[in-house]
């Protein structure tokens, strides 16, 4: 342990501990641009620094660790007035256009400014000519409202291991752009959306496309029906002033219907029908011997893009299952359409995301085209919905908690922790131990591929059988499980795991790029606590136990894998080159 004083206040902490924070142990909050919880500090914005007692000798609070006896001054008016000129040089070439920003009233950069109390511009104004790059579809790049703090690149580069964002030229004229300054469309990009989760400005952003779902609601032709994704429902409540991990599922379905929606579903009913199909790909294979092992999740479309451009060897072991919300968009405008007697040329499918990528996967292959139109139309984030919320003019903490429509609506506690890592493998262990036994599982909970570890292997015993299971999440774990997977082959030895998944974004979807800003690993503790409970509180907790997913294999579907069934809710994947020519 190291002791030293920081403004007065003695204060006690491991070694190692930077200043920063250290500060915050006696509620000390020192500014900063650059550093985030989730990432290494660069101290590349110089607003942390801090000053030694009786020395000039100004300290970078964000990098430096507080050493044994130390005498910290955090705050006096020269370090005040240092900020002060940092954050305005910053503004010096930054755009004036945050009333436009898709970062507005959400912005680092701003807050700064108002806490320091800007109101004129000391500097002349410098502003690069720098066009911006919304080629992706998902991701809009605004390279002129960089501030140069490298959060976005080390994101892509370290979290992610994917490397479309670099650093292009030097000092004054030092830009972010994908590596080659081509297009992010032409880049590694898997749209996974998390430099924007960690962009303090406006540089980063999603697509926004909350005024196509207004004009479709709006439209008499149109049919509109909506679902909400699982980790949307304990993370938008951040936004209105609720506790972070709070469940809102039913206040949600109060919101959409009084928006204008004539049908609210719930992912997670999709989710368990994903269970349905993806337990029985792993039984075919486990135990008939029908397909390769390990078989591996192929819920999350960043990771599925990313598998696609630098793993494309691995597609054999690929789950072919559609994700949960494609699953219920085919089901929504095929089954529901059928029984409602509503032409599927009027329904328009919107999906309440966590993610961004989910924006680019409506889009994939004739696949996502099963019900003879695009399955699922639009896809807003948890930020879009936020927004448009607030534009409804609805007091959303004040409504009622009302039900979806049951018939694609209720779902079991295993669909609900989908949205959390570890969740899609406990909910498929769950019914595939009903599957391989013909017997109710005892214990429900898998604990042991829940938590944020990076990457989580364990072995469950199913009847006679060791299953053998990795749980990665962050896409730079995912290598290491892959190379495993391949030393094996190679060797011709059994495989090191039977059952893998993958989420491309750290804590799963809780931790999705279309989340709430100001992710940590905190708050994402806390929205995983939010699934975990909705699903103890629900009466029915495994897949295969859903009546209405019986009714639906009963009545449309036939049964898992069958020829209806793989022709909605499966699809292909392909190798694809890394850069796009």
């Amino acid at each position: 342990m190291v002791n030293a004083v920081i403004n007065g206040m003695a204060v006690e902490v491991e070694k190692g501990t930077t200043i920063l924070d250290a500060a915050k142990k006696v509620q000390v909050k020192i500014p900063t641009l650059c550093k985030h919880p989730d990432l290494t500090a660069s101290a590349a914005c110089g607003l942390c620094i801090v000053r030694l007692t009786g020395s000039n000798k100004m300290l970078r609070a964000c990098s430096t660790p507080l050493e044994e006896g130390m005498d910290i001054v955090t705050h006096d008016p020269e370090i005040i007035d240092v900020r002060r000129t940092i954050v305005e040089l910053i503004l010096s070439n930054h755009p004036n256009d945050c009333l436009k920003c898709g970062r507005n009233g959400d912005c680092e950069l701003q807050t700064l400014v108002a806490e320091f109390g800007i109101r004129e511009e000391r500097f002349e104004k410098i502003l690069k000519d720098i066009p911006k790059d919304d080629s992706t579809g998902t991701m809009v790049l605004e390279p002129q409202k960089c501030i140069k703090c490298g959060r976005c690149v080390e994101v892509c580069q370290d979290m992610q291991d994917v490397w479309a964002l670099s650093f292009l030229e030097r000092g004054f004229h030092t830009r972010i752009s994908p590596a080659g300054d081509i297009k992010l469309a032409d880049s590694p990009c898997v749209r996974c959306g998390q430099c924007a989760a960690h962009c303090p400005t406006g540089a980063i952003f999603e697509k926004d496309d909350v005024e196509k779902v207004w004009k479709a609601i709006q439209d008499p032709e149109k049919y509109c029906v909506v679902q909400i994704a699982p980790a949307v429902r304990v993370a938008i409540g951040e936004a209105f002033g609720f506790k972070p991990g709070t469940n809102l599922t039913r206040k949600l379905y109060a919101l959409l219907k009084r928006i204008g929606f004539k049908a609210v579903f719930d992912t997670n009913f999709g989710a368990d029908v994903t269970i349905m199909e993806e337990g029985s790909e792993f039984v075919q294979r486990f135990v008939h011997k029908k397909g390769k092992l390990p078989l591996i999740t192929t819920c999350c479309p960043s990771w599925v893009d990313f598998m696609e451009k630098f793993h494309g060897d691995m597609i054999d072991y690929f789950s072919s299952c559609k994700s949960p919300h494609e699953i219920l968009g085919v089901l929504s405008k095929t089954y529901y359409a059928q029984e409602k007697k509503i032409d599927p040329a009027k329904m328009v499918v919107v999906s309440i995301m966590p993610c961004t990528s989910k924006k680019y996967e409506i889009t994939r292959t004739n696949e996502m085209f099963a019900s003879g139109y695009q399955d699922v139309d639009i896809v807003l984030t948890t930020r879009e919905l936020a927004r448009m919320v607030k534009q409804s003019g609805l007091d959303f903490a004040d409504l009622p908690e009302e039900d979806p429509d049951h018939m694609l609506g209720d779902y079991t506690g295993a669909g609900v922790i989908f949205g959390a890592t570890g969740g899609v493998m406990e909910a498929a262990l769950r019914t595939a131990y009903f599957m391989v036994t013909e017997e109710k599982l005892p214990k429900v909970q898998f604990t042991s591929v829940r938590g944020l570890k990076g990457i989580k292997e364990t072995v469950i015993r199913i009847g006679e059988s060791d299953i053998r299971i990795a749980v990665a999440h962050g896409l730079a774990n995912v290598e290491y499980v892959l190379q495993r997977v391949r030393e094996a082959i190679q060797r011709n030895e059994e495989p090191p795991y039977h059952f893998i998944e993958v989420m491309a974004c750290l804590g799963g979807c809780v931790g999705g790029g279309g989340q709430p800003y100001g992710v940590t690993d905190e708050l994402r503790k806390l929205r995983a606590q939010g699934l975990y409970h909705d699903d103890e509180n629900q009466e029915i907790r495994c897949s295969h136990d859903n009546p209405y997913v019986q009714k639906l294999y009963h009545e449309f579907l036939g049964k898992p894998l069958g020829k209806r069934s793989h022709e909605l809710l499966h699809t292909e994947y392909h190798p694809r080159p890394i850069y796009r020519k």
